[in-house]
């Protein structure tokens, strides 16, 4: 299909604008350029990002301009990726002064950020592979950027590792698609008359080379241990990390969702998005160093990002990531002032305590069965329906149910009733803007919905055995070993930053 001319042209001054902010980038690396440039740089940084709002504004008519595919969610990703990017390298000016490294950072933060924008514009396959590898290279060095420190080399050798072992799996799997299917045009790849000359083992091989390319750069277990160690990264960078670029599998999948209607690579996902969940979530509760607990947070939250698309919830799964992002960035940069001593409450062992507790998890699936009930034949509506009784599960033990006091308990209702009225309104939002972009959603199968429901209470279980026998053998065994998968190997450990001495010679 064709799109307008002045969507054309609109492209065609994106691209300009975001060359300009990788030349101003490029430019600020020159010494002889003052400091106080940095300030002109974000200026410039944000052209790009309104000519991109000025494009998710007339993403209306959807089609191909030559190698570039436009429609929602590739003008919303792009948009997303560098409005947080912005923001960052705009918090960056300031608590990155006295760097060693305070130039290279803002040209490597535009190069990165740009690279991925251009990577879901990417109608055709070779570029979206080409500009994913060059975002995973741009990744690893603002992880190990400081060189000088050999943590920081280690770590970004451990996740240098992972993310070339991704990109090769996604590389494979779109040259096995042109093999397959004679088309490097994204929108003719995933075409039903496309893919019905897949065998049944050709698609397999596909789906699992996609699985094995997203579940690394997204924390996943057993690749999660890049994500642990890129901890000592600058907060910046972590920002970045979390915010944006874990998120990318969720859009890739939802980009090749009609590869993927059930079969075992599916069965493969969720049950190892599942594990991650139960895994992320308990790191995130042992741990004492603020950024692992946050590190937990987001293997736990792209588990279920991930869990939404092997059920087809593709439309679920982006809200999820954009929200995410939203959140883990606003959660890293001001991780300074957020730090605070964390007390186990002494209320948790009371009575009334589990009676709140019991009263939430029923109306948690009350909400959740009313809101599928409003389509009871939709399996996105299904899938939607266990994820919003989860959440509210989850979160009315931790503000209500063990909530401090009356009061407490009385806010953390105000604040649960906000949230999903919030949540009404952002999805209906959402799921109206995207589900034309968006392929729809197939009923998942009965298996998936049955080891879905089966994780949930199995955690569920789980979390209530273990706040009931803090003093068993099994609660010590299952928090040291947690303990150990949210601690990086020793030598991406380091009791104090040596390369500093050098400074002093």
């Amino acid at each position: 299909m064709l799109v307008s001319l002045s969507l054309s042209s609109l492209l065609t001054l994106f691209f300009i604008m975001l060359i300009a902010s990788g030349i101003s980038g490029l430019l600020f690396l020159h010494p002889r350029v003052p400091l106080s440039f940095v300030r002109i740089h974000i200026g410039i940084l944000a052209l790009p990002l309104l000519v991109a709002l000025l494009i998710l504004a007339n993403s209306s008519v959807s089609g191909n301009v030559g190698p570039w595919h436009l429609d929602t969610l590739a003008c919303l990703m792009t948009f997303f990726v560098l409005a947080i990017g912005f923001v960052i390298q705009r918090f960056s000016v300031r608590y990155l002064m006295g760097d060693r490294s305070y130039r290279k950072y803002f040209a490597l933060f535009t190069l990165t950020t740009g690279a991925a924008s251009m990577t879901w514009l990417s109608g055709d396959l070779r570029l979206m592979v080409l500009f994913w590898g060059a975002t995973l290279v741009g990744l690893t060095l603002l992880i190990r950027l400081n060189s000088a420190w050999q943590v920081a080399s280690e770590a970004a050798k451990i996740s240098g590792r992972l993310f070339l072992l991704s990109w090769f799996s996604l590389f494979f799997a779109m040259m096995w698609l042109f093999h397959a299917t004679g088309q490097w045009q994204l929108s003719l790849v995933v075409t039903n008359e496309s893919l019905a000359g897949l065998g049944e083992w050709e698609r397999t091989g596909i789906q699992l080379l996609i699985v094995l390319a997203v579940i690394i750069p997204a924390g996943q277990w057993p690749f999660q241990r890049w994500l642990v160690v890129s901890i000592v990264a600058p907060t910046p960078v972590s920002a970045i990390m979390h915010a944006g670029l874990v998120n990318a599998g969720g859009i890739i999948l939802t980009r090749f969702s009609p590869l993927f209607h059930g079969g075992i690579a599916s069965i493969i996902l969720l049950l190892l998005a599942g594990i991650s969940v139960l895994i992320g979530t308990g790191i995130s509760l042992v741990q004492v160093d603020y950024k692992r607990q946050l590190v937990g947070s987001t293997i736990g939250q792209m588990g279920f990002m991930l869990i939404q698309c092997a059920l087809g919830a593709y439309i679920a799964a982006i809200i999820h990531l954009i929200l995410h992002g939203l959140f883990k960035a606003t959660l890293f940069l001001q991780a300074g002032s957020a730090v605070q001593r964390h007390e186990v409450s002494t209320r948790v062992k009371e009575r009334s305590s589990y009676l709140w507790l019991v009263a939430g998890r029923t109306l948690a699936l009350v909400i959740g069965v009313a809101f599928w009930l409003t389509a009871p034949g939709d399996g996105y509506q299904l899938m939607s329906a266990l994820i919003l009784g989860w959440s509210l599960s989850v979160s009315w033990t931790q503000l209500v149910a063990f909530g401090e006091g009356r009061i407490g308990r009385i806010a953390g209702l105000i604040v649960l009733g906000g949230a999903a009225f919030i949540y009404f309104i952002i999805h209906n939002l959402f799921y109206d803007w995207l589900h034309a972009a968006v392929s729809q959603t197939v009923q998942p199968p009965m298996p998936a919905v049955i080891i879905v429901v089966c994780l949930f209470l199995f955690g569920s279980a789980l979390g209530s055995w273990v706040a009931r026998h803090r003093s068993s053998v099994f609660f010590t065994i299952l928090y040291l070993w947690l303990v150990r998968l949210g601690e990086a190997k020793p030598k991406s450990v380091e009791s104090h930053p040596d390369y500093l001495k050098q400074y002093l010679s």
